[in-house]
């Protein structure tokens, strides 16, 4: 009884080390890329007039880039740059400008998400401002791959 106690504490232990060592893969960094992308499109599908406004999908596009990014950075942790064909050298380089794109494009959406757009214009501007930033990381951190 005491062995398959300390056996199943072990393998719980080993399973939130591999857990948190697997922590910044490609793969996770492409979900969230994935996620803001979604969150965009559903922004942008508004904008072109192929869905009606609706406050609720503003509000959960805004909330999933908002919180998707803010978790971004940590995707990227030392030694992360060799599963990362996209990803740039230079984040690892210049982790603090990195971050702070991430952190821009987090206090837009929220400041987004605070003063909610009311309608289709509103959501462009929303989408303009939202896409540059991430014009601007991707300008920077961003590597094309064929």
């Amino acid at each position: 009884m005491r062995f398959r106690l300390i056996a199943t504490a072990a393998l719980a232990a080993a399973l939130g080390v591999g857990t948190a060592l697997a922590a910044g893969t490609k793969d996770e960094r492409e979900a969230i890329m994935k996620k803001i992308g979604g969150a965009m499109g559903q922004l942008v599908a508004i904008t072109k007039d192929e869905k009606p406004y609706d406050a609720a999908v503003v509000k959960t596009a805004l909330t999933t880039i908002a919180e998707s990014v803010k978790a971004f950075p940590d995707q990227f942790p030392p030694g992360s740059e060799k599963n990362s064909p996209a990803a740039s050298p230079k984040i690892w380089e210049n982790m603090d400008d990195f971050k702070a794109k991430a952190d821009k494009l987090h206090a837009d959406a929220e400041g987004l998400l605070a003063q909610l757009p009311a309608d289709k214009a509103g959501v462009g501007a929303a989408v303009k401002a939202l896409g540059a930033d991430c014009g601007a990381c991707h300008q920077a951190y961003r590597l094309k791959v064929d």
